[in-house]
């Protein structure tokens, strides 16, 4: 799943490519991806990009005296620059393709999404915050003004734990699965650990590694062809995905926890004292 990083990078990239431009077709090959009807998504043709913008782990094309293309890539969508799209009109039902926008240059993206859930959303709206998953987004973490006093305040009364709270959009925007096993092995914490028990010492590491992280994955994205982003976030990870692999602070064994629609990796030495968590979701789990 992309997140804050790859979503970032992927605002810089279409916004070198796209602003400025005029989009003169919006073709909806898979009709699921489109979340709103009105106004439709053709209601951006005709009409030029003027900015676009990232909130959390949406994407926003802002056109001029237009409607808002806003997009969602989920788990398994994409984004696939094309510095000339194909002729011909791609056919529904045959393979990734999801949406396909063009510029009046010939060049332009396909969105797709590969397996079967298709979670992949595209809104078009007069303002983004009529995107439910927009409005109900926390801070962002990167912003200037999402320091470590406003970060304590938000775990305060956290009744959950580490992992949980990490991901959740309403509470911080863009960190997702990945970055949070990341975030966590830099702070050397448990992902079960409750947010609400931290000390200042631990909410300060804690808030370090977040910032850290997430500014480390994105100047590792920065500049980077759009196709390129997802061998980058899989080049830069520590853990996550790294299973039974070495951690490479310590050299111990990087572990998993499955649950029935994700998995988490971390290191027993960095981050739970050496005792393994049980994987088991219905175990009792090290705090």
């Amino acid at each position: 799943m992309p997140e804050l990083p790859e979503v970032e990078a992927l605002k810089d990239f279409l916004t070198e490519h796209l602003v400025g431009h005029e989009i003169v077709r919006v073709l909806p090959v898979a009709i699921s991806v489109l979340k709103t009807y009105d106004p439709p998504v053709t209601a951006v043709e005709g009409h030029q990009v003027v900015a676009v913008h990232r909130y959390g782990k949406f994407l926003d094309l802002a056109t001029a005296d237009g409607p808002h293309l806003v997009t969602h890539l989920a788990r398994a969508g994409w984004l696939h620059w094309k510095d000339r799209l194909p002729s011909g009109m791609p056919r529904p039902g045959k393979g990734p393709l999801a949406l396909r926008v063009a510029l009046e240059t010939g060049a332009g993206f396909d969105l797709t999404e590969a397996g079967t859930q298709k979670r992949l959303a595209v809104y078009v709206v007069q303002d983004p915050q009529q995107v439910p998953g927009v409005a109900r987004l926390g801070p962002d973490p990167l912003a200037e003004d999402f320091d470590e006093t406003r970060f304590a305040a938000l775990l305060k009364d956290e009744r959950r734990q580490l992992k949980g709270a990490l991901r959740d959009q309403s509470l911080i925007a863009g960190v997702g699965n990945a970055y949070s096993d990341e975030i966590l092995h830099a702070a050397k914490m448990s992902p079960f650990k409750l947010a609400s028990s931290l000390t200042a010492e631990e909410t300060a590491r804690l808030y370090a590694a977040l910032r850290t992280t997430l500014t480390e994955a994105v100047d590792r994205s920065r500049g980077l062809a759009a196709g390129r982003l997802k061998a980058a976030k899989k080049s830069g990870l520590r853990v996550h995905g790294r299973a039974g692999e070495p951690c490479p602070v310590c050299g111990d064994t990087v572990r998993e926890v499955s649950f029935s629609d994700s998995s988490l990796q971390y290191c027993p030495t960095c981050q739970t004292g050496g005792k393994p968590l049980a994987d088991r979701r219905m175990s009792r789990l090290l705090k």
